[in-house]
């Protein structure tokens, strides 16, 4: 199967490149000058084995805030391109991901219904050179940009990194599973409505 999508995305504030292969092995190359944010990114191909190509260039001297959301935006508009007319997919799926003290589930619905629940409370106001609320904003960006209702909660946790790390872990491993094709149900969409 060659479910792969590219997307640029230039503004006035951001340069950026994402390539996705649903069907990859957790491949990435990804360069978003961020170091904290492609630490994530690391994270969420490896566990979703989603090949990921990322390079962004944008306005980190003003903030990091248009260089994330933006990030996020490409990754899901580049992944709902992969997914063409969503034929074949299971649709749904949640995980529960330990990381340490930290527990976080996360449920999705790939139904071209964007719509995020945070529930995440982080108790550091930055980590690395990255504003904690950032992450918000990525989750947003890339719900919307996808189609994807996504609820994420951290049901507890003490350490900021834990709890953003294992988020995205979550949404990878949800990823992973909602993604694949359904071997009872390869040429289908799966809604009653016939579309997505």
């Amino acid at each position: 199967m060659n479910r792969i999508g590219k997307v640029s995305r230039k503004t006035k504030e951001t340069s950026i490149s994402v390539e996705v292969n649903i069907d990859g092995k957790g491949q990435y190359k990804i360069d978003t000058g961020i170091g904290f944010l492609d630490h994530m990114l690391e994270q969420l191909s490896k566990h979703s084995l989603i090949d990921l190509k990322v390079k962004a260039k944008g306005d980190t001297h003003i903030d990091l805030h248009h260089t994330t959301e933006d990030t996020g935006i490409a990754i899901g508009e580049a992944l709902k391109k992969a997914l063409k007319d969503f034929k074949g997919i299971k649709r749904y799926a949640h995980a529960m991901i330990p990381m340490d003290e930290t527990l976080t589930r996360v449920a999705i619905d790939v139904s071209n219904r964007p719509y995020l629940i945070w529930k995440v409370k982080l108790k550091v106001e930055r980590l690395g050179e990255m504003d904690t609320e950032l992450f918000k904003e990525w989750f947003q960006a890339f719900s919307q940009s996808a189609g994807i209702t996504l609820h994420m909660e951290n049901i507890y946790g003490d350490n900021s990194h834990h709890i953003i790390e294992s988020c995205y872990k979550a949404l990878a491993r949800s990823l992973r599973i909602a993604l694949e094709i359904d071997p009872r149900n390869k040429k289908s969409i799966p809604s009653t409505k016939g579309s997505l």
